[in-house]
């Protein structure tokens, strides 16, 4: 069983920065997938951001490519999100999620929320304008 737990979030000015982190618990955590979705309030939940096991292949929500960065430490079992030039659009509750495949995801498959065994308790991120 794998464990999510993130951390990170908070409010930020619109221009500024955040980097959220993610730590797992548990032995698949190198050979899993791992993803970035956010909730805001009164929506559904979307995809911001997939890295395969290997860190080689990422992919990004439109909305946040050129902005935000996921990267993955697997010698820590944690996945980072860098985000930066925050607007207040993004304001959210962003969750981590992973899925034990050495199989890299491309296009909707790694956007898919269904694709994802486990989930963090999400950590809310405020912009202010």
């Amino acid at each position: 069983q794998v464990q999510l737990v993130e951390s990170g979030g908070g409010l930020v000015q619109a221009g500024g920065s955040l980097r959220l982190s993610c730590a797992a618990s548990g032995s698949t955590f190198s050979r899993s997938a791992m993803g970035w979705f956010r909730q805001a309030l009164g929506k559904e939940r979307e995809f911001v951001a997939y890295i395969n096991w290997s860190g080689r292949s990422t992919s990004y929500a439109d909305s946040v490519k050129g902005r935000f960065t996921i990267s993955r430490d697997n010698a820590k079992n944690t996945v980072y999100l860098q985000m930066n030039s925050l607007k207040p659009e993004d304001t959210a509750n962003y969750y981590c999620a992973g899925d034990a495949t050495w199989t890299t995801l491309y296009g909707p498959a790694a956007a898919a929320a269904g694709e994802y065994e486990y989930w963090g308790q999400g950590t809310q991120v405020t912009v202010s304008a």
